[in-house]
């Protein structure tokens, strides 16, 4: 299986399963444009990390260390989500700005080690 990231508010020609992986919905985009096969909010930063976080570059390491603790606890609804791909292809959708220093990044390293 092939990951890919890609931001939500950008079009693609893409095709693939779809998987959101936001806490919250973003803004501006319906469902019906989302087109998702799935949401994996459980997979997302914790609120409590995410409001640390608040897109500062400067806490990116930090970020990412404790992010990859979080996930690590969630091992097991991880590879549940990956059993339901039924594609070959998973895009990771995400709704942050940056394309260098987002969660999707950190996640999608995470699950093509547990491939």
């Amino acid at each position: 299986m092939q990951i890919t990231i890609q931001r939500i508010y950008e079009d693609s020609q893409k095709s693939g399963y779809r998987a959101l992986v936001d806490r919250l919905w973003p803004r501006g985009i319906s469902k019906a444009k989302a087109d998702l096969a799935g949401w994996w909010k459980d997979l997302a930063p914790s609120p409590d990390l995410r409001k640390w976080f608040d897109h500062d570059e400067d806490k990116w390491g930090e970020f990412r260390k404790k992010y990859l603790h979080e996930l690590s606890q969630s091992k097991e609804m991880a590879r549940e989500h990956l059993a339901d791909v039924s594609e070959e292809t998973l895009i990771l959708l995400y709704g942050a700005k940056s394309e260098c220093n987002n969660h999707a990044r950190v996640l999608k390293e995470y699950l093509e080690k547990l491939l």
